[in-house]
């Protein structure tokens, strides 16, 4: 049998290399693929397989991994039920969607009929698809509970070929610095291929054992290569514990805290030791995780930051920079037009459409790419046009927009942030800031005794 390896067409092409543009240069400051040597040749069956935690952003980061091919994905069917609109763009690059039970219904399963049917007649001819077994995203770093569709989709598949063709699934994670930064870190990681040749026979009389023993392969390698912290009931702090103490500890193991991949492998490593903890001195793990929310509370009841407390900001360094700022304001309104419709629009459109704070990145990427980036894109040329009469002073304010929007993000967020160390700095010498600073002190003492 011939393979299709799905190469894209020319539309697809152009298309998929402005979103990849907007998602690698401007939505993200530095985006990763780890492995990417792992992935089977073109043509070969593959499944990836993934944690899913960020919605839309997910597949983005592995649909741009793909530079030479088109991959489908199997997603949660609710997304393209958002709007017409999204729906349209979801299927554009690749998306189809999957009914679940315990979301859309017991009668809508039937519709997942012919998705499965399309996707495995594509998966045998050597197509690669994408599904999350969570059935849903996490809005959290840990690993939920995996659906067998996935697994019943490749069987399938290979069933349809009377067993003749070998299917992979390889195994991949995404992980996010920050889950709603613009201007963050991404990261794609992929595990080992599994073939599912060696269990067709099985599968034959067993199809559920089967489909047991491939998915605990599956599982196993995707906990491993994300951060999936299990003691969800201590979750916070051990997250507040990780994005806080976690950089001083990697610096400390001579780990690159610039690099993401690296910082994944250092805060796998103290998750473990808080985790471990917890088994070997309870007590002593809830003292530390107790004293983590309790700073973590004072932190926001003083509207600071966490690193004010770990190194005393400079009254000097901060005044300097608001006086950056102030000569640098102009510059900065300059900047707004059209960088805070191109932010502001997308959430106040997620905060009427849904609460799920896992949707937000979707809203602000897709919006953008659809319509905000073209509509204001086409309303800077005509305005500069107009206002000089100068056509390339149009085209060149249309160039420097991602410049003016990377910009308007990072004064904002450099001037927020020096207002939260004044406002430290006002307060440490206060009867609740000393007792903040004193138990924040007693934390990263603990923590440094850590075995």
């Amino acid at each position: 049998m011939g393979k299709e390896t799905g190469k894209p067409g020319i539309v697809y092409k152009i298309f998929k290399t402005y979103l990849r543009f907007v998602h690698d240069k401007i939505y993200y400051k530095k985006t990763y693929s780890i492995n990417q040597e792992n992935i089977p040749a073109d043509g070969v069956p593959t499944l990836v397989v993934s944690n899913h935690q960020n919605c839309l952003n997910d597949p983005l980061g592995v649909l741009f991994t793909f530079r030479d091919r088109k991959p489908n994905f199997i997603t949660r069917a609710d997304v393209f039920a958002l709007h017409p609109i999204a729906n349209k763009f979801l299927r554009s690059i690749g998306l189809l969607p999957a009914f679940r039970l315990d979301y859309e219904g017991e009668g809508a399963l039937g519709k997942n009929d012919e998705t499965f049917k399309i996707t495995e007649r594509e998966l045998v001819n050597g197509r690669t698809i994408v599904m999350y077994p969570e059935a849903g995203h996490q809005d959290k770093r840990w690993l939920g509970t995996f659906s067998m569709g996935y697994l019943k989709l490749a069987f399938e598949a290979a069933e349809m070929d009377n067993f003749n063709t070998e299917i992979f699934v390889l195994p991949s994670c995404n992980h996010y610095r920050n889950y709603f930064e613009i201007q963050g870190q991404f990261m794609v990681k992929f595990g080992t291929p599994i073939s599912l040749k060696p269990f067709y026979e099985l599968y034959k009389t067993k199809p559920r054992t089967a489909k047991r023993q491939v998915n605990a392969l599956v599982r196993e390698q995707i906990s491993s290569l994300m951060l999936n912290v299990e003691d969800l009931e201590n979750y916070n702090s051990i997250d507040y514990i990780r994005t806080t103490y976690g950089k001083a500890y990697a610096a400390q193991n001579g780990v690159d805290t610039d690099s993401l991949p690296d910082m994944l492998v250092s805060d796998k490593k103290l998750c473990a030791k808080l985790e471990g903890m917890k088994e070997k001195d309870p007590a002593g793990a809830q003292e530390i995780f107790t004293l983590a929310q309790q700073v973590q509370e004072g932190v926001e009841m003083f509207g600071t930051r966490s690193g004010a407390l770990e190194k005393k900001p400079s009254g000097i360094m901060a005044a300097l920079k608001l006086v950056l700022a102030f000569l640098l304001v102009e510059l900065y309104i300059f900047s707004l037009w059209p960088a805070l419709f191109l932010y502001g629009i997308p959430k106040f459109v997620h905060s009427k459409l849904s609460r799920d704070m896992m949707f937000q990145g979707t809203f602000i990427y897709a919006f953008n790419v659809l319509f905000l980036i073209p509509i204001f894109s086409l309303a800077v040329f005509l305005i500069t046009y107009f206002g000089t009469g100068l056509w390339w002073m149009g085209l060149a304010h249309v160039a420097i927009i991602p410049l003016l929007c990377i910009f308007a993000w990072n004064y904002t967020k450099c001037v927020g942030n020096t207002f939260k160390d004044l406002r430290w700095l006002r307060g440490m010498n206060s009867a609740k800031g000393k007792e903040l600073q004193q138990m924040h002190n007693e934390l990263w003492s603990k923590l440094k005794n850590i075995k």
